[in-house]
């Protein structure tokens, strides 16, 4: 990957959406040595020039580092991060036009699938390297990020992005200190993700509870609702495990929220159609019935 810019590592990096997600990476990034830009609107933007980014980890402690920030790609990047929520999408693609990109790769933390169409449309096949982010962050300031998990883990799935500019996003993260790895299916790692994430977000933001609530007052249909997902995972080509993901929740502390249930308190939109409409649509392409699904995403709005 050949950038017009970089940083002392080499590499340069542009994070589409500063908040929980992209504040947090930007912010190891920086700390890593990479010349990292900040993405985001004029007020949000200023805040960052101004003050920077201050992370608050469970995983790395106590975390600043300053900041360069702009409405809008204004030089050539290596790795372009995309950790906007797929509601605000179309309107934060406005920040990266693609004669902006240069050669640079897309890379998106969102959830569910239909978003890979929509960037490959915009930035070509080759340009997109499809991916998966498991952490625990919020925003909770313009530059204030509360990371809660003891981890950050990325997974890339190659799809037609070149395998040298594949292991450089990888290095770059693991640079930083984001364990990443490689997998060989982009189905199944988009999948094993949207399969667990799934029954998670629309149960909790259902009964607006966290999930130990779940287990215990809603557990026949948080398990049904698993394996209904898992059959359109396996109807949609990826691996299925539906006992593995149950297994997975009832190790989740009992006050654990979904990020969409967190945005239902918040009063912000929900990922429903990302996320639950994701699977209703896998279904319908796969030939398969989804009725949990279905009414959990019409009741939420989706």
């Amino acid at each position: 990957m050949t950038g017009t810019t970089s940083g002392r590592d080499g590499r340069s990096a542009a994070v589409l959406g500063p908040g929980g997600v992209g504040g947090l990476v930007g912010a190891l990034l920086a700390r890593s040595g990479a010349d990292v830009t900040f993405l985001a609107g004029e007020a949000t933007a200023a805040a960052l020039t101004e003050h920077g980014v201050h992370v608050r980890s469970r995983q790395v402690g106590e975390l600043h580092v300053p900041a360069r920030a702009v409405t809008r790609l204004d030089r050539p990047v290596d790795v372009v991060l995309v950790a906007v929520k797929q509601t605000a999408l179309d309107h934060a693609l406005d920040r990266v036009p693609p004669e902006a990109l240069g050669d640079g790769v897309v890379v998106p933390f969102l959830n569910g699938l239909d978003h890979l169409d929509v960037l490959r449309a915009r930035y070509g096949t080759e340009r997109v390297l499809p991916a998966t982010i498991s952490v625990e962050s919020a925003r909770v300031a313009p530059g204030e990020i509360e990371h809660t998990s003891a981890f950050v883990d990325v997974g890339l799935a190659p799809g037609a992005v070149e395998p040298e500019r594949v292991e450089a996003v990888r290095k770059l993260l693991d640079r930083a200190g984001i364990e990443t790895r490689v997998y060989a299916d982009e189905t199944a790692l988009m999948w094993a993700k949207l399969s667990f994430l799934a029954p998670f977000a629309l149960l909790t933001t259902t009964y607006r509870a966290p999930i130990g609530d779940v287990r215990t007052a809603h557990g026949a249909e948080l398990e049904a609702l698993v394996r209904e997902v898992a059959a359109v995972a396996a109807a949609s080509g990826a691996p299925s495990d539906p006992e593995r993901t149950l297994a997975r929740y009832e190790r989740f502390a009992p006050e654990a929220k979904s990020s969409m249930l967190r945005d239902a308190e918040a009063g912000l939109p929900l990922e429903v159609d990302a996320i639950g409409g994701a699977i209703v649509r896998a279904a319908d392409r796969a030939g398969v019935d989804a009725p949990l699904t279905r009414v959990l995403v019409a009741g939420l709005g989706g």
